[in-house]
């Protein structure tokens, strides 16, 4: 399992890719028709979003992480 501080630096660098790509989104679609231009606009949309709420939940989970006492540690 990856460590808290991994997922959280992936998280980050998906949802900065997400938001980097977002104006060259519009350029691929538009050859597509309306329909499918809104249908891939809205994924896009929903998975930043999730990107966002992941990064969120894995933010919040760090702050209460409490790091083993190193006194109690295995040898």
């Amino acid at each position: 399992m990856l460590s808290i501080h991994a997922r959280i630096d992936r998280a980050q660098r998906l949802l900065r890719m997400l938001e980097q790509d977002a104006p060259l989104l519009a350029i691929r679609v538009a050859p597509l028709t309306k329909e499918y231009q809104q249908s891939a606009q809205n994924y896009a949309r929903e998975l930043t979003a999730q990107a966002r709420a992941e990064l969120a939940k894995l933010l919040e989970e760090k702050s209460n992480w409490v790091p083993a006492d190193p006194r109690h540690a295995a040898d």
